[in-house]
């Protein structure tokens, strides 16, 4: 009797040929804002005239790549730096290949998420809120490049910044203690409100556990309101089974982290920042004092 080894190679050329394309991935650029759709009307190869109607078309690109059991990713595809990549490479920005290229790069230095088989109604609220976190983070990146060194001492601004938020984020989960928390930094900017959440969940012993790209957004606006020594704040919400949460929170002043008292946390909660009206407490939360934290300021 013979025995043939068992084989899952594809027979023939044919064969070989659709296997290699299962293993080439996808990627999707995607114009999610209708001003971004209009925008790109203006280009006679675009072949789209309702944004809607383009939506399901891209729904049902998908859901053909799924089924081929091939790897997809989503990017964002913004008009404006399209038509600055072409005009910088020398590109026809009315070709459908100059698109493609596009797309490709935005894939791999912009904001894109993975077609995990959700909607594309539940993925690009993801798409455009990694979008924001990642503008944030350049423009975070680039204030405390401008820092510039300490006139006295020569240090680099923008470096000691950082350091300093690192440890005063450390500092906060460490004295969270157990627990899941969630941190929000508010930082003024000369152009434009930076806002960076992290989310940690601590257990009874060991380390809090926090996506490294969060931290590091964290860490960076954080820095950028140290560096710019103006005003700003972090709000500490920690939340423990049959515990109500407890909100915690601190003032950016002139680079430095200042506790705020309970009443201070209560007035900043409850109060309407439009209209400066009372607000009703959230119930089941209590409204702590900020604890004490290293001073992040250093002496600049």
């Amino acid at each position: 009797m013979t025995h043939h080894r068992p084989t899952s190679r594809p027979a023939g050329r044919a064969g070989r040929r659709r296997s290699l394309h299962r293993e080439v991935p996808a990627t999707l650029g995607v114009l999610a804002d209708p001003r971004d759709f209009t925008a790109m009307r203006r280009y006679r190869t675009f072949a789209f005239s309702d944004h809607d109607a383009y939506l399901r078309e891209v729904q049902q690109v998908m859901d053909t790549l799924a089924a081929r059991h091939l790897h997809t990713t989503l990017a964002l595809f913004d008009p404006e730096e399209y038509a600055q990549y072409c005009a910088r490479e020398g590109m026809d920005p009315d070709d459908p290949a100059s698109r493609s290229r596009f797309t490709a790069r935005a894939a791999r230095s912009g904001a894109a998420v993975v077609c995990d088989g959700a909607p594309l109604t539940a993925l690009l609220p993801r798409l455009i809120d990694r979008s924001v976190r990642r503008a944030t983070w350049n423009y975070a990146t680039l204030l405390l490049a401008d820092a510039g060194p300490c006139e006295d001492c020569g240090e680099d601004l923008g470096r000691s910044a950082f350091d300093r938020a690192s440890a005063a984020l450390m500092a906060l989960l460490e004295a969270a203690g157990e627990g899941s928390h969630h941190l929000v930094c508010s930082v003024p900017a000369p152009d434009e409100q930076l806002l960076a959440v992290v989310h940690a969940e601590a257990p009874a012993t060991g380390t809090a556990v926090v996506d490294a790209d969060a931290a590091a957004e964290f860490t960076t606006v954080l820095a950028a309101g140290l560096a710019l020594r103006g005003p700003g704040g972090i709000v500490l919400r920690t939340s423990r089974p049959g515990a109500p949460d407890r909100l915690h929170g601190w003032r950016l002043d002139r680079g430095r982290l200042t506790p705020l008292t309970a009443a201070e946390v209560f007035d900043a909660y409850c109060t309407d920042a439009v209209t400066g009206e009372p607000v009703p407490p959230e119930p089941g939360v209590e409204y702590c004092a900020g604890g004490p934290l290293p001073d992040p300021g250093g002496h600049h």
